[in-house]
């Protein structure tokens, strides 16, 4: 896909601002000043996916991320935004999120990210022993203070909260 224009990456940029600020509303407003071709692209629906996240409206958010799995099928973004956004929407739950998630981490094997979210599943799930393997393969993956920080502020990881020092390698 074409880069953005510079002013539309100027209203893409602006709207991240809003989106930091908390004003949905305004982030929304810049995007739709994009030039309405170029609203389809990457960069700008990522931003757009945040703001219906933000805004709790998963069903949008789950359609973005699944636009961006079949046409960036290689970009890791879309499938953990999917499963993130299957999981809160009606319809959905972390079961269908494990599912739809799990097929990433053989496509993507060294994203920690995408391991994490399997750890996050798994525990939600109650496969205490595989979350705990899928978390350990997060923090083989990324930065191992990172991801434990991360996994001990996780509330769906709490089940395995006081392991979480223990995990040994792989």
């Amino acid at each position: 896909m074409n880069p953005l224009s510079t002013e539309d990456q100027r209203h893409l940029e602006a709207a991240q601002g809003w989106l930091v600020l908390g004003d949905l509303l305004e982030a929304d407003a810049e995007l739709e000043n994009i030039t309405p071709l170029f609203r389809v692209h990457p960069d700008v629906l990522g931003v757009r996916w945040h703001v219906y996240a933000k805004a709790q409206k998963w069903e949008a958010a789950f359609e973005i991320a699944r636009f961006l799995v079949e046409q960036l099928p290689d970009d890791p973004f879309g499938w953990i935004h999917q499963a993130y956004a299957l999981r809160r929407m009606t319809g959905g739950g972390v079961k269908a999120a494990w599912d739809a998630l799990l097929p990433a981490a053989d496509r993507f094997p060294s994203q920690p990210m995408i391991a994490f979210n399997l750890a996050c599943y798994a525990c939600q799930l109650g496969r205490l022993d595989e979350a705990c393997t899928w978390l350990r393969k997060a923090m083989d993956l990324g930065d191992e203070k990172e991801i434990k920080l991360r996994a001990l502020n996780d509330p769906d990881l709490e089940p395995l909260w006081a392991n979480i020092g223990k995990l040994g390698p792989a």
